[in-house]
């Protein structure tokens, strides 16, 4: 794939299965518990069995990848922290310091860092995926953020790159300093929203940051206004990471596995796999609506519910790995909580008929 054509990519199926589904809700309603008492809960399992295929869902070598590049936007100032700070945390991911390395570390997820695009060589270590295109984006003010070419090599490192990874789940996360803006632009862009709608601080920015963020940010949109396909907006727009990040989710979607997504740009690139493949979004389950401005609204755009609410922004994946014990309590509940029958439990008397006179 060197060039960008929707058809090079993996194919989505349709998951929709009426009877399974039927066969789910029957098993939740059966368990010991008064009926839908244990809420979203219940929704939850009812969706990890169907990804799956079963009504024992089981969450097999969950694989945590955090995807990391840099943005040629980043010299506008649409950041509060340098570029530096991209490879210096992916240091800090693979030395173990960071808060997605700990949480990954407790919950027992295999962390991955993809190296997409930063502008650093790293020493190659267990761990660390090098899949740089380039040396991060370019400045998309003056030019596309990436070439066809990249974009699609990019894309192509991430089919590969799930390919090779174990198990049946992929969370995913981030890093890269200026890649809320590209998410931001993908968003707007792709959904019709205005781009102040779409903008938040990212880092950290104050009001008057960002503000000046959105006047950089609309610039962009009007330099690249001809690109609207999704393909074309993930390569003027996009940076290196959503790109793979894009290319790892649709490939997870064509094999079955449970997609946890972490927040607002994580969310980006399923914007974008889902304008191409629109059944990827069944097998995605959203862990947190994040404190940045963008991701409620996105949210609502994909008619997607997430688990946590905890005014998160940090990205990393964190949010992802803290939603993780919600999937696997979902699970066990279905395959091991027992039903009326077999526990010998009565079940709620029904309503008396009512007294006629």
């Amino acid at each position: 794939m060197t060039t960008l054509n929707p058809d090079d990519l993996p194919a989505v199926s349709d998951l929709h299965d009426a009877a399974l589904a039927a066969r789910l809700q029957a098993l939740l309603d059966d368990k010991t518990k008064p009926l839908g008492s244990l809420g979203r809960l219940e929704a939850l399992a009812q969706r990890l069995g169907l990804i799956l295929g079963t009504e024992a869902p089981a969450l097999r070598e969950p694989q945590l990848a955090v995807f990391a590049a840099d943005h040629g936007l980043a010299a506008h100032g649409v950041s509060a922290y340098p570029s530096d700070v991209t490879w210096q945390m992916v240091e800090n991911f693979l030395a173990g310091g960071a808060a997605v390395s700990v949480l990954a570390r407790q919950h027992a997820l295999a962390l991955t860092v993809v190296d997409c695009g930063v502008r650093h060589a790293f020493a190659p270590r267990p761990g660390l995926v090098d899949a740089k295109v380039a040396w991060g984006t370019a400045d998309a003010l003056q030019q596309p953020a990436m070439t066809d070419a990249q974009c699609a090599q990019a894309l192509r490192h991430g089919i590969d790159l799930a390919r090779r990874l174990p198990g049946n789940v992929l969370l995913l996360g981030e890093m890269g300093i200026g890649n809320t803006s590209a998410a931001a632009l993908l968003m707007s862009r792709l959904t019709g929203l205005d781009i102040a709608d779409c903008t938040g601080a990212g880092t950290g920015l104050d009001a008057a940051g960002v503000q000046r963020k959105i006047d950089v940010l609309r610039r962009v949109l009007a330099r690249h206004a001809q690109a609207t396909e999704p393909l074309e907006a993930l390569a003027a727009l996009g940076g290196l990471e959503i790109a793979t990040m894009t290319g790892a989710v649709l490939q997870a979607a064509a094999e079955r596995r449970v997609i946890v997504v972490d927040g607002f740009i994580t969310t980006a690139a399923v914007l974008v796999a889902a304008r191409l493949r629109p059944h990827v979004l069944q097998r995605c389950v959203f862990a947190h609506r994040s404190g940045e401005r963008g991701h409620a609204l996105l949210l609502a755009h994909l008619k997607a519910e997430p688990l946590l609410d905890l005014g998160l922004r940090l990205g990393e994946g964190s949010g992802a790995a803290l939603a993780w014990p919600l999937l696997v309590s979902a699970c066990a509940i279905l395959r091991e909580m027992a039903s009326f029958g077999a526990a010998g439990v009565a079940r709620a008397a029904p309503d008396p008929a009512p007294t006629t006179i």
